[in-house]
């Protein structure tokens, strides 16, 4: 396959952008990449649309679509929001709802230049089955939840091995361990039976971290420890680490985890709609840290579209600072891509375009609605502050196509509609027979 277009935003080591660009695609893989145009009667002439790498989504929980809009006014940052609203609609949730819910995600993903995505929650095999049908590349954690259960610890360890075997040597499927979080949730045990599954799948961790004091509250409680030294003690920290939120690390322990695979995630607007600090993404950088980007939940955020979430991103870091230097829309766009594959282990294959690397490509219209002018500004602003998701029009992963010309061509978005409606209202259903 080669496709000629009239710019390519590269990404690699030296941002290249290449104006007019041609990428040749053989199976699954980028073969060829340069400046110019490929004259062939089987080139794809995609005119005036910028070519990119896809995104990566580094923090999300794709069936909690199933209570979008439904946890207005509550921060579910706090342990009351959290049992009390979201833990209560889940109580009423299973499987086979969520089984209604995840094409939604997926179909809002692909459509605003998501291609990779890092899932954590329950339901993991069902979220396979989806993300397999859609094409689009994932590392999926199963999430576990034990809170000191015997029981508990027994089924979720055996489900959670049964899931990582599952997704060996699928070409675009990751799976990953899913701690929901060290210490407060996930005892010692099954800690210790974590670390030994992670090792011996090489993969890591998905967590939620630092979203407030609570796993230093805890640790020094029990263990007169904080929580990154007991992970540094414990051996977590050996183990790649996606660190969702990650908003009250002390500069401390940025300097004690930065040797390490630690990644914090960012996650603007959960932050904000919940009522919490910004991720302080300056310090981490300062300290050698990478930094990956990711939407959470869309009952925190309500919106997979991580164009948006990158303008969020850089407003609420230059803000937090009070430092217009604090970021530059270059470094939130790299965020998005390179650093996010970077988390995820995938550095090799994706995050940027060149050759060798596998084919994640999005393509922009650049005769949309909010690119002009194209003087006097650089692409990555454009993309950072000034374009959304929906001028996203075509979406490539692993050398297939899962939308041409703004058409779906993986997931049936109407039907996910549907099926997703019926879960909330079969939900409501539950609920409200439950209080009578």
């Amino acid at each position: 396959m080669i496709i000629n277009a009239s710019r390519i935003l590269t990404m690699n080591d030296k941002a290249e952008v290449l104006s007019p660009g041609y990428i040749v695609i053989e199976g699954d893989s980028i073969k060829e990449i340069g400046e110019g145009r490929i004259e062939s009667a089987d080139a794809l002439d995609f005119g005036a649309k910028l070519l990119m790498p896809g995104l990566v989504n580094a923090h999300t929980h794709t069936p909690m679509i199933l209570t979008r809009g439904m946890c207005e006014g509550v921060s579910l940052f706090t342990m009351d929001g959290f049992l009390n609203t979201l833990r209560r609609y889940e109580s009423y949730g299973d499987a086979d709802l969520s089984d209604l819910t995840i094409d939604a995600s997926l179909a809002e993903m692909i459509r605003t230049g998501t291609t990779t995505f890092a899932d954590q929650y329950f339901y993991a095999d069902r979220i396979f089955n989806h993300t397999d049908k859609a094409g689009l590349r994932g590392v999926i954690a199963y999430g576990i939840v034990e809170l000191g259960s015997d029981e508990a610890r027994k089924r979720e360890s055996a489900f959670c091995e049964a899931f990582l075997e599952k997704c060996q040597n699928h070409p675009v499927i990751k799976g990953w361990v899913g701690p929901h979080a060290f210490f407060v949730d996930n005892s010692l045990d099954l800690i210790k039976k974590e670390i030994a599954m992670a090792k011996k799948y090489d993969t890591g961790f998905h967590i939620h971290f630092a979203t407030s004091n609570e796993e230093n509250d805890w640790c020094r409680e029990h263990y007169n420890s904080s929580a990154v030294k007991m992970m540094k003690e414990l051996g977590i920290l050996e183990v790649p680490i996606l660190a969702a939120h990650a908003i009250t690390v002390s500069e401390d322990d940025m300097e004690a985890v930065k040797d390490y695979p630690f990644y914090p995630v960012m996650c603007p607007s959960s932050s904000m709609r919940s009522g919490f600090p910004a991720a302080p993404v300056k310090a981490y950088r300062k300290h050698g840290l990478t930094v990956a980007l990711g939407t959470d939940n869309v009952c925190s955020s309500n919106s997979y579209d991580l164009f948006r979430e990158m303008a969020t991103a850089g407003k609420l870091i230059i803000h937090r600072e009070g430092d217009v230097k604090a970021i530059t829309p270059f470094e939130i766009v790299k965020m998005a891509t390179r650093d996010g594959a970077k988390a995820l282990g995938l550095e090799d294959k994706i995050g940027s375009l060149e050759k060798g690397k596998k084919a994640d490509i999005i393509a922009l219209d650049l005769d949309d609605i909010g690119w002009t002018p194209f003087a006097g500004q650089d692409y990555y602003t454009q993309l950072v502050y000034s374009i959304n998701g929906h001028t996203v029009s075509d979406s490539m992963v692993n050398g297939n196509w899962l939308m041409r010309d703004k058409k779906l061509l993986t997931v049936d978005y109407h039907r996910a509609v549907e099926d997703n409606e019926k879960a909330v209202k079969e939900l409501i259903r539950r609920m409200e027979k439950d209080e009578k």
